[in-house]
């Protein structure tokens, strides 16, 4: 004999606004110090100890990174994607896609963007912003052809972000690209472009559980840097 269904509740489903509140404060537990004025001369140097420390801390996915354009209509846009390289000084931060790709399409119409990364156990995050430019072709296909074959694969399929009908045209399509291909395709898509933001800012963050956050933000001044610690 089947059970009687559970009667309804009398309490209502808990709103999106309580469901943030309940999550409690964020970086409520022990963070690491940060003191501004013993940082290094460049971003780079800075960007340096923090990846160590966060690689030693085992944060999860410490190379992702947003990416912020600007869309056609004038609105921001953005995603995650992996920071594929950093000059020793800080002034360079390159990043890949194909150049038909949505961000591709803003960065041809608004040549600029910003980079934004967070370490959520650490309560850290580094902004970048500045000009946008296309690193030189070989440089592109040495990117594409540093990659895993997985990855390699799924970019010569390409078509992203266009309506996908369902999984299986997805996987029918990677069975075409590996009967053409192989499982390690060497082949470079004609659009994959190597892009490099030229910092003219790059600022640090680290939170603090007091609200008391430290913020230096690193600026170009000609061939130097100049550094000036923020209110939070």
């Amino acid at each position: 004999m089947n059970a009687a269904p559970d009667p309804p509740s009398s309490h209502p489903a808990p709103s999106l606004a309580d469901l943030l509140r309940a999550a409690g404060p964020p970086m409520a537990r022990d963070l690491p110090d940060f003191d501004p004025a013993a940082a290094p001369a460049t971003p780079g140097a800075l960007l340096r100890e923090w990846l160590e420390a966060a690689l030693t801390a085992a944060v999860p996915d410490p190379t992702a990174v947003v990416l912020s354009t600007v869309a056609p209509d004038g609105l921001p846009d953005a995603r995650v994607l992996v920071l594929r390289g950093v000059t020793g000084d800080g002034g360079e931060w390159a990043f890949a896609t194909d150049a038909g790709s949505p961000k591709g399409r803003h960065l041809a119409e608004v040549p600029g963007a910003a980079l934004t990364a967070y370490w959520p156990t650490q309560g850290r995050q580094i902004r970048v912003r500045g000009p946008v430019v296309a690193a030189p072709a070989d440089r592109s296909r040495a990117d594409f052809l540093g990659r895993s074959p997985a990855s390699r694969t799924a970019m010569l399929i390409g078509r992203q972000s266009e309506p996908l009908a369902s999984a299986a045209e997805w996987t029918a399509e990677e069975e075409t690209l590996r009967t053409r291909h192989g499982d390690a395709p060497r082949e470079v898509p004609a659009g994959h472009t190597l892009y490099l933001l030229r910092a003219t800012d790059v600022e640090f963050w680290q939170g603090s559980a007091d609200r008391r956050h430290r913020r230096l933000r690193y600026t170009r001044a000609e061939q130097e840097w100049e550094r000036i610690e923020l209110w939070p």
